[in-house]
């Protein structure tokens, strides 16, 4: 018996219904309102070969002493009591299309605060914003329903700096090991960063690392190499290379 032709038969039928469905690109995955500005646009884009429904939910992370942060709700909140408020909080992307989001920040700018965004596409109904009718939803429904069917949600981060931004960033290499502290009031970024034999050369895979005011990292290494990143301070990049 050949049960190969059967389990190639349902791989195709599977790769082909995966396809019929939408594919979100919600552009970078962090974003930065700085000082001045209260406002963000963040562009939607629909990959897929069918139209989006999608919702925009926003969350505020709490951190607590320990970094450890914690996620408050905010979309059921009155307008007024509400950090961020995207808008609108229904997108109706087509297929090869793309809609944008409008971010408002409305609280005080005292201190840096974060939130997270979610771009999270559902089957529509009548009642849920999306200004369909019942028919227009079910055969909706009816053509994602053939085969699987991944609706997958997509998130970003927004980091909203204060009013006063002040930053201070020592960095500090010893023994092969690399201390970065923040003693700022904002997040600073250490981009590709990376541990080499000689700048630039045999380096390791690059990361990536947001360190949050008042915290502090430490990064193993080796005497005899260099520890390379870009410190991002705001608009202000400067090239480290650190060695001893």
């Amino acid at each position: 018996m050949n049960i190969h032709g059967p389990i190639v038969l349902l791989l195709l039928l599977l790769a082909h219904s995966a396809q019929a469905a939408p594919e979100l690109n919600v552009g970078a995955l962090y974003d930065y309102l700085d000082s001045g500005k209260s406002t963000l646009l963040k562009r939607v884009r629909n990959n897929g070969d069918t139209t989006a429904f999608v919702k925009v939910s926003v969350a505020e992370l709490v951190y607590d002493d320990q970094g450890v942060a914690r996620e408050v709700a905010t979309d059921g909140l009155p307008l007024a009591q509400r950090g961020v408020v995207a808008s609108p909080a229904r997108l109706i992307v087509p297929a090869q299309g793309t809609q944008a989001v409008r971010v408002l920040y409305r609280g005080t700018r005292d201190r840096e605060r974060y939130f997270r965004l979610r771009f999270i596409p559902v089957l529509p109904e009548s009642s849920d914003g999306f200004a369909v009718d019942a028919q227009d939803a079910e055969r909706y429904r009816e053509q994602l329903k053939a085969g699987v069917n991944l609706l997958a949600g997509y998130g970003s981060l927004l980091f909203v700096r204060p009013g006063q931004v002040r930053f201070q960033t020592p960095v500090r290499r010893q023994g092969g090991q690399l201390t970065v502290v923040n003693e700022g009031n904002a997040t600073v970024v250490l981009d590709h960063f990376r541990q080499c034999s000689t700048p630039n050369q045999a380096c390791e895979p690059a990361t990536k690392h947001h360190l949050l005011p008042g915290r502090s990292r430490q990064f193993d290494g080796e005497s005899d190499k260099v520890h390379q990143f870009e410190l991002h301070e705001g608009e202000n990049h400067q090239l480290m290379v650190l060695k001893g």
